[in-house]
């Protein structure tokens, strides 16, 4: 998988509360904070129009990003977004959280699937139904892969894809996995395709017969 590189200039944020932020907001900037990795948590202004560009990216939301305060570069994962309930495009807060070299963590990552139209299950005329977009992974910061891959080739109708049957690269671990078999949880499955029942002509002419003659 190739590793893409993001880096996001910002400041230390002075003022606090809710009107400071919307003031933020009015200029252009968004309110935001990082924590962990053994400091104290800091308060940031960063541009919002840069961030969105960022955020056009699947990748910027499972890799390790190069966050830059005061000329000081930390290594860090975006943990939290908060956007505007109505207004998608537009980004109220984001939390990031330092990372630790060494030091495994927890993240969530994008499943792909692959070959969806050239799987079985489609050709045979089967639904395709999605059941989680994502999963957690355990692992070290440098092993943090951008995506999963799960291969529909082999799935057939009335059948699904576990988390056990991803492959993983070496060093990843699925989280989910280590509390029990209840929790192996299909990610996809095909489900035969809908069969629309024909309307029953002759059932409704007879009915209309039978009305007629009660008529007559």
């Amino acid at each position: 998988m190739s590793k893409a590189s993001f880096k996001i200039e910002a400041s230390v944020r002075e003022d606090q509360g809710k009107g400071a932020s919307r003031r933020l907001r009015r200029e252009g900037n968004i309110p935001a904070i990082v924590y962990g990795g053994k400091k104290e948590p800091v308060s940031l202004t960063i541009n919002h129009n840069e961030l969105l560009k960022h955020l056009d990216h699947e990748a910027f939301f499972s890799h390790i990003l190069e966050l830059t305060v005061g000329g000081e570069t930390d290594e860090v994962v975006l943990r939290d977004l908060h956007r505007h309930p109505f207004k998608p495009t537009v980004v109220l807060h984001a939390d990031f959280q330092r990372i630790t070299r060494g030091q495994k963590m927890r993240m969530n990552v994008p499943l792909h699937f692959e070959n969806r139209e050239e799987s079985k299950g489609a050709k045979a005329g089967g639904v395709i139904s999605v059941i989680h977009n994502e999963v957690e992974v355990e692992c070290l910061p440098r092993q943090l892969p951008e995506y999963l891959t799960v291969d529909l080739t082999d799935l057939d109708v009335n059948e699904a894809y576990h988390l056990s049957e991803i492959k993983l690269p070496e060093g990843i671990a699925l989280p989910e996995l280590a509390l029990g078999e209840e929790h192996d949880v299909a990610v996809v499955a095909i489900h035969p395709p809908k069969v629309e029942e024909e309307p029953e002509e002759e059932e409704a002419g007879g009915e209309e017969a039978a009305g007629g003659e009660e008529e007559a």
